[in-house]
C-alpha cells in the first residue's frame, strides 16, 4: 500500500450516481481556485469527457491524454494541457478512455495506475497545489483509480431524494478503499448541488444531509442555475460565461470555503500535543 509521495492536496470529486452536478463542479471549482492563485491541475477520468468539453477541448483536439496516463505509462507531463484559465492545466480525456475498464484488468497493480504515475512526476516540475480528479459515475476501475491516488474525496450530493439514498453506496466504498487500498483516503467533504429554494424537497434533502453529516457538509450550497447549464456549450467555466451570475458566485463561495477548511485541516494536523 504505497504512501503519498508529496504534500499535494489531491482530491477525488466521486459520486456513482449520474446528472448531480459532479463534472459541473470539478470544472468551476478547478476554476475559482485557480483565480485565486492555486496553481490546479484536473485530471479528467470520465470517458465522457465532459471536463475536457467544459473546458473548451474538442476531442480532435484532445491527443494523448487520461488513457495513455494509465494503460501505456505516459508521463504526466507529456499528457498536461494548459488551458485558457491561468494557474489551470488539464489532463483531458481522450476516446479511447472507454476501454480503459477492460485493460486495467490485466495490467499489474491496476487499482494503483493512477497514483503511480502521479508518483512518478517531478515534484519540482509539476508541483500543484491541488489536483483534482473527475472521477465518472460508476464505481469501476477508473473510480476506484481516483479514491486510491487521492487523499480526500468531495462529494457532489443533488438535492434530490434518490441522490440522498444512493450516497451510502459511496461512503461504503471510500471507507473499503481505505482499509484495503489507501490509509489517507478521507471524506473531505459534501456539497449540495442543483439546489432550489422554492422547491420544499431540496430544502428537505438539505436539512436531511445536514442533520446527518453534520459539518461534513459545506455551508457553500451551489443553485439551479441556467448560467451554470449554458457555459459548457459556450466551452467555458461558469466563472468566465457570466462572473456575476448566482452559480459562478456560489463556486466562488466553494472555493474559498474549501482552503479554509484545507487552511484548518493542516493547522490541525500539526497542533502540538500538549501535556
Amino acid at each position: 500500500m504505497p504512501p503519498q509521495t508529496d504534500e499535494r492536496r489531491i482530491l477525488a470529486i466521486a459520486n456513482q450516481k449520474g446528472g448531480v452536478g459532479k463534472t459541473t463542479t470539478a470544472v468551476n471549482l478547478a476554476t475559482a481556485l485557480a483565480a485565486a492563485g492555486q496553481n490546479v491541475l484536473l485530471i479528467d477520468l470520465d470517458p465522457q469527457g465532459n471536463a475536457s468539453t467544459g473546458l473548451g477541448l474538442m476531442r480532435a483536439d484532445r491527443r494523448q491524454g487520461t488513457y495513455q496516463l494509465l494503460t501505456a505509462g505516459a508521463h504526466l507531463a507529456a499528457v498536461t494541457r494548459p488551458t485558457f484559465v491561468p494557474n489551470l492545466f488539464i489532463v483531458p480525456s481522450d476516446p479511447d478512455l472507454t476501454g480503459a475498464e477492460i485493460e486495467l484488468v490485466t495490467q499489474a497493480r491496476r487499482e494503483f495506475r493512477l497514483h503511480d504515475a502521479l508518483a512518478a512526476a517531478d515534484p519540482a516540475g509539476h508541483r500543484r497545489d491541488f489536483i483534482l480528479l473527475d472521477c465518472p459515475p460508476s464505481l469501476g476501475l477508473l473510480t476506484l483509480n481516483g479514491l486510491t491516488a487521492a487523499n480526500g474525496v468531495l462529494v457532489p450530493l443533488q438535492c434530490e431524494f434518490f441522490a440522498l439514498e444512493g450516497i451510502s453506496q459511496l461512503l461504503h466504498t471510500i471507507d473499503l478503499v481505505r482499509r484495503s487500498l489507501n490509509r489517507q483516503l478521507s471524506l473531505q467533504g459534501i456539497v449540495l448541488t442543483m439546489h432550489d429554494r422554492r422547491n420544499n424537497l431540496s430544502e428537505l434533502v438539505a436539512a436531511d444531509a445536514r442533520g446527518f453529516f453534520g459539518d461534513q457538509v459545506y455551508e457553500t450550497v451551489i443553485p439551479r442555475n441556467i448560467r451554470i447549464s449554458e457555459a459548457p456549450s459556450h466551452g467555458k467555466p461558469v466563472l468566465l460565461y457570466d462572473y456575476r451570475s448566482p452559480g459562478a458566485q456560489a463556486y466562488v463561495r466553494l472555493a474559498t470555503e474549501l482552503l479554509r477548511r484545507e487552511r484548518r485541516q493542516t493547522a490541525t494536523a500539526v497542533e502540538p500535543v500538549r501535556a
